[in-house]
């Protein structure tokens, strides 16, 4: 595909959500349809009529001061998009979750307890609290949580704005005589627009000129088979369907190139006037996100039937005997809920896709969508394209066969940059040096005939530097790569100069059927004598030519030459070589009219070249033929390998030919050297596929077989499926719109950022921006340390917070035996109070989570085998260490209380002259301080499962700094007075602190002792 068919991308029903679009942009485009221009029905009109009616003329387009007034006038060329929803509803959304639900209703049972206890105070009496503070304290938290939320979501509703800019939609259009690239918004009524394969079609119009022109208009008329299109005026109205004389918005071409006259944009266009009925689908939850909704009902239950359990168990055991006793459970109600809800989890674990997304597009590789980024570690098997992901793209002359021998050439690429090497006893001949040197210069008049006989442009680009540098400096192919190849590996040579004073006069040009072209030159230096260069396929060719170039003298061609060049053919072929054979023939005249046997008209004037091959294609002199390939990125194979370490499949899927395949695929180690030899054994071609009897039988040979060659997108799509069905998580990479439906059915769909079509962008899950074959296992690779790091703070929020249910569970069941109730008194008095709880919660925990985020892997991630999308995140081995670590913190968080608090198993006697209430804020202050260092300490422990907490422990400098930011806010809470009246805390003695720091250290060791049972286990 040329560049201008690259970039030629369309989608001018881009349907963008958010606060990008303003509130009356709906309204303003709706009204803006009625403002198109009045014209006749363009597909019963003649297209010059057609323009005429829209004041434009075919062959210059619309000057660009008349282009801006129209989209002034009439408007950008998009759909009108659903209303913005308004900020005040996507800030109350962020209220919508579960958990988030489970601590309203604690607020509510605070504010009642409250309430209670105001109205049945004893007047005059003291005590209670002025305000109720645990209600206010948690609905402020829950308030900056939603802040927080609606910001981050606002940052990736922007950052996605910002891509969706950036990667607008573009298209070819005439303006003042010239072809532009605009954004597809900006299509006026009246532009003409240039149509390629592969291309969105941006908007309804009248063709102009179509040449092989198919579109799929599926979308539109649900027509299967794309449609020919032509430029005939319809005789009659006609359906949608059939009206070949017109292109509509949102359909594809498929095949061949056209121009068309703009006639409809935006609503009036056919795709808008039933744009109501367009209905958005809704995503499905990624596994994550359903993960976390299983965790959060999980989590809910759990908390209700602990409530329920503690609440009956107290009822049977002590009654309720007074109000006092109810409020004191409703408190207690408040707390476990609390305890349960990881708060700023949600928040955090956005925060940190959105982090990984950066990261990757950092990279080149560019996830839509957040949630996709888990898909990527799961990645089993990867199959992709050969051309350009594989390879790249660059079609490079390796070999020059001659009739004296064979040389290769160095440098890969369009970069003229590379020499000419002899390759000794590999000729047609056995020839002995000085026939090495002929070769040589045979190789030169060969590469000269094929950069005559040549419609390509070698371009060369500057970049931002002056050019002095060859990083500087850059190489574009304008026209078919086989052919700039030729140039290039002329250039390499010197070979351009050996014809630099020919001139082109005429061209018979190339055709699918005739498998050759040949042009007419004129020698300025040689009185403009002429001269036919030809170049084609080797075996079509030969059958023109009658003599041979040997060693600077021409003879007769015997037909041991010929079986020697077709030996050499079929020997490059199987190589994987493309070959391409040069000839030439001088005619000896300056005048065309004077070569026997050419045609003059009945002007007196040479007929068309074009028609006259017979005559100026025969009597040539065979001078050699090259060998092209498209050599494969020197990096891939490394990235090959990497992946097979990973556990992940690499499969080729190419439309080349079966021995193109296997030696690119052997190459690149997808296949071994033996396999690329055997080819019925590695390779299956889409006609073999399409003979196996069942599913069953291609099932089974998706199992074995990783190079398919001469595939159709149908086959591709086949492929995705069937690997799909034997469990595999399947990436699949594709650039055309036939690989549309492949690409949306993969687990993970890849689009080609450079050469991949908007419509297989649209259906992709990632872009690839620079359609490299190693930046999707880079992806992997960062896909899996992402849900690792996932796993990390998975593993400590819910460790925390499962340690504080058990605190608050264990503190009231156990409370005669802890000191937290006076003996002889009734009712419940929880050991921690909810606003606690919810500062360990949302802030103390919330930092170091974030950094455990971007937590360095601490193993090789790309050393195991994918993780099935069936496994949980959260599986019966993360369970393990939650509940562990979870009791382990509660046991220490309850005994540092028990040493504060008389009548208590470890009571430091002189807490005996302190009054109850006074110790019971000194414990509470304790217990809840030990439970913050012991997290912190959890956090160090969590980043992995069995390997020591000692293993790369300053590896995280930002854990570190979390882990400070959080010793700071816990010393604030602890010695800042207001803070003390808000949370119920005492400053704390030296003494104290020892102790909350020795006790939070058996959580460290604890998990130590734990990790090293667990490796000698696996050791076993």
């Amino acid at each position: 595909m040329d560049d201008r068919k690259k970039d030629q991308s369309i989608q001018s029903h881009a349907n963008f959500d958010g606060d990008s679009a303003t509130g009356d942009r709906t309204q303003i485009r709706q009204d803006q349809q009625n403002q198109q221009p009045p014209q006749i029905d363009p597909s019963l009109a003649d297209a010059q009529a057609v323009a005429a009616s829209l004041g434009v003329d075919p062959n210059t387009g619309l000057s660009q001061a008349e282009a801006e007034r129209r989209l002034a006038q009439y408007g950008p060329n998009e759909l009108a998009s659903a209303p913005p929803v308004p900020k005040w509803k996507k800030f109350l959304a962020q209220f919508k979750d579960p958990l988030v639900y489970l601590l309203l209703a604690a607020t509510g049972i605070s504010l009642i307890a409250w309430f209670i206890e105001k109205a049945n105070a004893a007047p005059g009496a003291e005590g209670g609290e002025a305000l109720p503070f645990d209600a206010i304290v948690i609905v402020l938290i829950l308030i900056v949580n939603a802040v927080l939320g609606y910001i981050q979501e606002s940052k990736a509703e922007e950052a996605v704005e910002a891509l969706s800019q950036m990667t607008a939609p573009q298209t070819n259009v005439l303006r003042d005589g010239k072809i532009a690239r605009i954004n597809t918004v900006d299509v006026v009524p009246g532009d003409v627009v240039m149509l390629g394969e592969g291309d969105s079609i941006p908007a309804d119009g009248r063709l102009l000129a179509a040449a092989s022109l198919r579109v799929a208009e599926a979308s539109l008329t649900g027509e299967s088979v794309p449609v020919g299109k032509n430029v005939d005026t319809l005789a009659e109205a006609k359906a949608l369907g059939d009206r070949a004389n017109m292109v509509f918005n949102g359909t594809s071409v498929t095949q061949g190139t056209g121009r068309a006259i703009v006639t409809s944009t935006g609503m009036r266009t056919q795709v808008g006037k039933i744009a109501d009925l367009l209905q958005a689908t809704d995503d499905d939850d990624s596994p994550l996100q359903k993960e976390m909704n299983y965790v959060s009902k999980i989590l809910g239950i759990a908390v209700c039937i602990i409530a329920a359990v503690v609440l009956v168990a107290l009822a049977l055991t002590e009654g309720f005997n007074d109000i006092h006793d109810v409020i004191d459970s409703l408190l207690l109600s408040v707390s476990l809920a609390v305890a349960a809800v990881p708060e700023g989890l949600a928040a955090i674990l956005t925060v940190v896709l959105a982090l990984g997304v950066r990261r990757m597009a950092e990279h080149h590789a560019i996830v839509k969508k957040l949630h996709s980024v888990e898909t990527l570690g799961s990645a089993s098997v990867i199959c992709s394209d050969k051309t350009g992901t594989l390879t790249r793209n660059e079609m490079t002359v390796e070999r020059v066969v001659t009739p004296s021998g064979e040389v290769q050439l160095t440098g890969t690429g369009y970069a003229p940059e590379g020499r000419m090497i002899a390759i000794p006893d590999a000729g047609l001949t056995s020839t002995p040096s000085p026939a090495q040197e002929a070769a040589q210069l045979e190789a030169v008049a060969t590469l000269a005939v094929g950069s005559l006989a040549n419609d390509g442009e070698l371009r060369e680009n500057t970049g931002a530097g002056d050019g002095s540098a060859a990083s500087d400096i850059t190489w574009e192919a304008v026209g078919d790569p086989t052919e700039v190849s030729l140039i290039v590996a002329a250039r390499k040579v010197k070979a351009d100069r050996k014809y630099a004073n020919y001139t082109r006069i005429g061209e018979i040009p190339f055709t699918s059927d005739r498998k050759r072209m040949a042009v007419v030159a004129q020698d300025n230096a040689d009185a403009g004598r002429l001269t036919v260069f030809a170049k084609g396929a080797p075996d079509v060719l030969l059958g023109y030519c009658s003599r041979i170039a040997v060693n600077g003298a021409v003879r007769p061609m015997t037909q041991g030459d010929r079986q020697q060049i077709l030996a050499a053919v079929e020997r490059l072929s199987a190589e994987a070589y493309r070959t391409l054979g040069q000839a030439y023939r001088p005619l000896g005249t300056a005048s065309l009219a004077a070569v026997p046997g050419v045609r003059i008209n009945a002007a007196g004037h040479v007929a068309d070249i074009a028609d006259q091959s017979d005559v100026l294609e025969s009597d040539l002199i065979w001078v050699g033929m090259v060998g092209i390939i498209d050599p494969p990125r020197t990096e891939v194979r490394d990235s090959v390998a990497e992946a097979h370490r990973a556990g992940i499949r690499t499969v080729m899927i190419t439309g080349d030919h079966p021995l193109t395949a296997a030696r690119i695929a052997s190459d690149l180690g997808i296949i071994d050297a033996t396999g690329a030899a055997d080819l019925g054994s590695t390779v299956l071609t889409g006609t073999q596929l399409d003979e196996l009897p069942d599913e069953a039988a291609f099932d089974n040979a998706t199992r074995n077989i990783s190079v398919y060659a001469r595939v159709a997108p149908e086959h591709k799509l086949k492929i995705v499926e069937s690997l799909q069905r034997q469990g595999n998580i399947v990436a699949m990479t594709g650039d055309g719109v036939n690989d549309a439906p492949a690409v949306k059915t993969a687990d993970i769909g890849v689009a080609m950022g450079i050469t991949g079509t908007e419509v297989t962008k649209q259906s992709a899950k990632m872009i690839l921006a620079d359609d490299n074959f190693s930046t999707i296992v880079e992806a992997v690779r960062e896909g899996r340390g992402i849900f690792d790091n996932i796993r990390k703070f998975l593993r400590y929020l819910l460790s925390s917070n499962v340690g504080e249910v058990f605190t608050v569970f264990g503190g009231v069941m156990l409370a005669g035996f802890l000191g937290i109730t006076q003996p002889g008194s009734q009712g419940v008095t929880v050991p921690l109070l909810a606003t606690q709880l919810l500062w360990i919660n949302l802030l103390t925990d919330a930092a170091p989570a974030l950094a455990m985020g971007v937590d360095p892997s601490t193993d090789d991630v790309m050393a195991r085998k994918p993780r099935k999308l069936t496994d949980r995140v959260i599986d019966g081995q993360m369970w393990g260490d939650i509940i562990f670590i979870g009791i382990i913190m509660a046991a220490v968080t309850l005994i540092g209380m028990d040493m504060h608090l008389a009548g208590g198993l470890f009571t430091d006697r002189s807490v005996d002259a302190v009054g109850h209430d006074a110790q019971m804020t000194e414990a509470r202050t304790m217990g809840f301080t030990i439970l913050v260092f012991a997290q912190m300490l959890n956090a160090l422990c969590s980043r992995s499962h069995d390997q020591s907490v000692f293993v790369g422990l300053f590896a995280n400098k930002w854990l570190w700094g979390a882990i400070a930011l959080s010793t700071l806010l816990q010393l604030a809470v602890v010695y800042v007075p207001f803070l003390n009246t808000a949370f119920g805390t005492v400053p704390l003695s030296a003494g104290a602190w020892v102790e909350c720091l020795g006790l939070a250290m058996i959580v460290l060791v604890a998990s130590e002792l734990r990790k090293c049972v667990l490796r000698a286990m696996h050791r076993r």
